[in-house]
This record gives C-alpha cells, structure tokens and sequence, in this order.
C-alpha cells in the first residue's frame, strides 16, 4: 500500500494563502531576494511528506497558467528530498520522447531512482496550440501517439543507439548516453478514460488512475463503478499478456464525524473566499469527497482497506496542503498502516 500527494501548483491546489499570493504576484518582479511563495510552499510541504513516509508526488503539469514548469519543479524540489518518488506529468503532444527520455534519465540519476511518469493525453487545446503542440482531441491518434511515445522512451532507456519507426515518431540510431539509475526502468503512470485510452493503458500502462461515473452519488456507487474499472482494465491488459496497478484519488479530510470532517475540510478550503471563490473550489473538490474517505480516522482506514481490498495500491492524496495536514495523514493513515503491515506478514 503506497501513499502520495500533488505537489501544490495553482492549477490543482486550493486553500493555500502562499499559491494565491504566487498567482497575485506573477506578472510581477518578485521582491529582491525572495523565492516566489509557491515553490517556498511546495518545497515546505514535499519536504514534510518525504520525512512523514509518503511514497510518491505527483508534479502535475500545467502550461497556460501560473504554474511552473513540473520538470523543473520537481528537480529543484527533489534535490531537498531523500526517499519519496516523482512523477513528473509529461503530455506527448508538446514534447518529443527523446528529450523526455533524457530529461527523466537525468533526474533519475541525480534523485537516484525516484523518477516516475504521468503521461497526460491531453485536453486543453489552447494551451497546446500556444505551446507548439497538437492535442489530437477529435483522434483516437492521440492514444497511437502515446503508445509510441513509451515504446521511444523504454527504447532509449535501454538501448544505445535505438531505433524506431512508427506513425508519429521516427528515431534514427539516436544515443542517450545516460541510463537510468536502477534496471527497473521509471514507472509509466496514466489515466486516460475513453475506451481507445484504456486500450492504451493495458498496452503500456503500469499504473492506471481509476475515477468514478459523474453519477455516483454514495460511496457504495463509488465503489461499484470502480470495481467495474478494475474489471475491465483486468480484461484488457490480460489480452495483452501485462498486469496494470491501480491507483486512486480520493479528497481526505478527518474530524470527529463525517459532518465535521466536511465542515472542517470547507472552512481551510474557502477561508476568507467570496461566495463565488467557494461555488468555484467546492466543484473541485466536492466530487473526491465522495470516496468516503473523510470522517473519524477510524472511518477513513476503513474505508481505505476497502478499496485496498479491490486492488487498489496507491492513494494519491487530494487535501489542503499544510503541514498539519500532511501531519495527521501521516499520524492517523500512513503510520497505522505500516504498522499492520508487519503484522499481516507475520500471520500469512
């Protein structure tokens, strides 16, 4: 059982003073001296969740916006950390493989071994025009693309020089001179949805994150649609002779009861918001409440080792990035559960 979180960048995180100062003031010289308040938040917090036993950070990737840019985002904060793994997003139509098979290579090597991928299809057209690149939107190509991309980035991983030819990407005798720090080469993490992507995913996925219908309503619909997923998923990577991890998002938040909990988890996530900030924040957040993963700690192990027992390995955390926050996950979840986990080993 793994634990992770979102690095906090605008464009995933709210209740966070530092990000809507960052955000505020980016048009903007910074004061002399002074690091921009959203990497000071983002090395704070991750530095925390290295040294509180969370497994892996998730560096979302986001162009059109106040963001940083995640490959650099992550370098920087990596270098202060000693054992929790990034996964850097990386969306195939603005980057070319090569380069992203050196850039991960390069960070694996300095981190050593604690790099992963997010492969982000993609979605945001503008952002893509903008930036150079293309999204396919309207093409199952995008998911052909993708395919290829990870075929390029294993290539030139493990082989010097390294050829291909396929649709999108044409590699001649290319050389990466560089290989990543341990033989198990970086993990390939995706969450693609529509049925061309989940072929993509049994292809060359090695984790899948799982989402629910829209219309679930109860954490039991939750669940179902869920499992589903899994069902599916197990399908197709069998017909392709692989196995595929499962990975889930859920909103966690503790309090004396489950009202409480979403009280509590409201007032960080809207304090001082105008009634529109917290329409705008509660959409965000209000579907990953319904995993059912906010309530009395108690409630909440519960509720994850029911998802555990589907099959689920890794919980990527969405929660309000401070360091009371990452304190209770880490008093109330992450310590508990390594705690049975000696224990279960000894019984089998």
């Amino acid at each position: 059982m793994q634990f992770g979180l979102y690095a906090p960048v605008p464009h995933v995180t709210v209740g966070s003073k530092a990000i809507e100062q960052s955000v505020a003031g980016a048009l903007k010289p910074l004061p002399p001296a002074k690091v921009d308040p959203a990497f000071d938040l983002a090395k704070e917090i991750l530095c925390a969740a290295d040294r509180s036993g969370f497994d892996i950070v998730l560096f979302a990737e986001r162009h059109l916006g106040a963001d940083f840019e995640a490959w650099i985002l992550a370098a920087a904060v990596s270098s202060w950390t000693t054992r929790i793994r990034s996964m850097v997003a990386v969306h195939p139509g603005l980057w070319h493989p090569t380069l992203i098979a050196k850039m991960a290579t390069s960070l694996d090597r300095l981190t050593p071994g604690r790099t992963a991928i997010n492969l982000v299809t993609g979605w945001n057209v503008e952002e893509h025009h903008m930036f150079g690149g293309d999204t396919l939107l309207n093409n199952d190509d995008r998911y052909v693309r993708a395919e290829e991309f990870v075929d390029v980035l294993r290539g030139m991983w493990s082989e010097t020089p390294f050829s291909y030819q396929g649709t999108f990407y044409k590699v001649d005798a290319a050389q990466l001179l560089l290989k990543p720090a341990t033989p198990t080469l970086p993990e390939i993490f995706t969450a693609s949805r529509s049925p061309r992507g989940l072929d993509m995913v049994a292809k060359v996925g090695d984790w899948w994150f799982l989402d629910f219908d829209k219309e679930a309503e109860t954490t039991a619909d939750v669940m179902d649609s869920l499992q589903r997923s899994i069902d599916t998923m197990k399908r197709k990577s069998a017909s392709c002779d692989r196995k595929v991890r499962y990975a889930f998002n859920p909103f966690i938040a503790f309090g004396d009861s489950i009202e409480d909990a979403r009280a509590r988890a409201t007032r960080l996530l809207v304090s001082d918001g105008s009634e529109a900030d917290m329409r705008k924040i509660m959409q965000r957040t209000a579907p990953a409440m319904k995993a059912g993963c906010i309530g009395p700690p108690e409630h909440v192990r519960k509720q994850l080792s029911a998802y555990r027992e589907m099959g689920i390995e890794l919980f990527l955390f969405k929660l309000v990035p401070n360091l009371e926050q990452i304190a209770l996950v880490t008093r109330e979840i992450i310590e508990q559960f390594r705690r049975e986990a000696p224990q279960q080993t000894a019984a089998a």
